[in-house]
């Protein structure tokens, strides 16, 4: 028996006679429509996996570019910032690289000019906390004597702090490296040409770099587009703007209080809690009045308790009084989202993010309001309180010929 011994199938060699009924074919296997595989499958594994990978790709890039990618965001935004600006230079005959150089130089003078004074006033406390400590040190050991009957030797401690003990050699040293250090910062800003490069062109090349993209779209889409694009505008600018706004009054407030309390560096120090309290979000406030205090501590602990005063009064002026009239006609967003945006700006990009949190959010914010459609509420009691009355009180007019009663 070979191989093809076997029954009902025909030997290849031995086919047999033409028409034998014994060789019968062997029959073809027909699936139905129901067990076949559908012709989609292949297709959807295969873009699946064409998805993956570039997915895979982009995650790569972005890694690789991340800081490309944050300096073209934070361009972008100092970009919205600044065409409010430039547009009303540009309104009243600048041409458009003027009017942008002239901003940029303005932003880079005044932040200079911060640091410098942030530095000076750094340096010279350190230097004078280095000279009156020997005189701390023997007023706490006399109280230490004298409350509590206890022998404390300072004098070796005191010795450190001598002109040529390491306390001063200390002091002069930090003196001189923070006046270094507010060098080094403005330098650091003059070597962000990258950021400074993409800014100007988005700035000066605003009206062109629209067309261009709105050259590829669809009408509708060119719409929306520019809408979106002018919202980002008003609402950066008007957040940069309503805080420049605030920071000067709290600025002058402070320096004349300060001056009046008798502090050092009144100007310095003011202009130090106008920006920081109001550019710095959520803990701003915080640390811009500590720095007063602290430099008051030094040299009366009087003063400083007044210092105090004078910052909790004018952060409750600035509340009810400066803030919601400024930010009505800028920027109005809820504290609970300001809060919730900075949050969250700060865990995805870290303090860049803390910083563009709340101009994106209002942004976000301004642009989702837009699309959503009010309805009238349907229980006002349950939603504004069962002693609230949303609705004013209407007072009917008044007839001319009638009586006064």
């Amino acid at each position: 028996m070979t191989s093809f011994d076997i029954p009902g199938v025909p030997d290849p060699e031995n086919p047999g006679p033409a028409g034998d009924e014994s060789s019968e074919p062997v029959p073809e296997v027909v699936l139905s429509e129901r067990d076949r595989m559908p012709r989609w499958i292949p297709r959807a594994i295969l873009l699946f996996m064409v998805g993956i990978l570039s997915l895979s790709v982009f995650t790569w890039l972005v890694a690789r570019l991340r800081s490309l990618l944050l300096m073209i965001l934070v361009s972008l935004f100092l970009s919205f910032a600044m065409e409010p600006a430039v547009n009303r230079l540009s309104r009243r005959g600048w041409r458009r690289g003027v009017a942008t150089a002239a901003v940029f130089l303005g932003v880079v003078l005044l932040l200079a000019g911060f640091l410098f004074a942030m530095g000076s006033v750094l340096a010279d406390q350190i230097q004078r906390l280095i000279d009156q400590a020997p005189t701390y040190i023997e007023d706490i050991q006399s109280w230490a004597e004298s409350q509590f009957n206890v022998q404390i030797d300072a004098q070796g401690l005191i010795a450190q702090f001598q002109p040529d003990g390491p306390g001063g050699s200390l002091a002069q040293d930090l003196a001189g490296n923070l006046v270094d250090l507010s060098t080094t910062v403005v330098g650091l800003l003059f070597k962000g040409l990258t950021v400074v490069l993409f800014t100007y062109y988005l700035v000066a090349d605003g009206p062109r770099l629209r067309a261009s993209i709105c050259s590829v779209l669809a009408p509708r889409h060119q719409i929306e587009v520019l809408r979106v694009w002018n919202i980002a505008i008003d609402k950066t600018g008007g957040y940069i703007y309503s805080r420049a706004l605030l920071s000067l009054l709290s600025m002058l407030f402070h320096w004349a209080a300060l001056a009046l309390l008798g502090v050092p560096f009144p100007l310095a120090l003011a202009i130090w809690v106008g920006v920081v309290s109001q550019f710095i979000p959520v803990v701003g406030t915080y640390l811009a009045g500590l720095f007063p205090i602290l430099i008051a501590l030094l040299n009366d602990p009087i003063s400083a308790l007044w210092v105090l005063i004078v910052i909790v009064v004018y952060q409750q002026i600035e509340n009810y009084l400066f803030a919601p009239r400024v930010t009505a006609q800028t920027m109005e967003i809820h504290p609970a989202v300001a809060f919730g945006a900075v949050i969250a700006g700060a865990g995805i990009l870290g303090p860049v993010g803390a910083l563009l949190a709340l101009p994106a959010g209002a942004t976000i914010q301004a642009f989702v309001s837009s699309y959503l459609q009010r309805h009238e509420l349907v229980d006002a009691a349950l939603i504004w309180g069962a002693d609230f009355d949303p609705t004013p009180e209407v007072i009917p007019p008044r007839d001319p010929g009638g009586s006064d009663d």
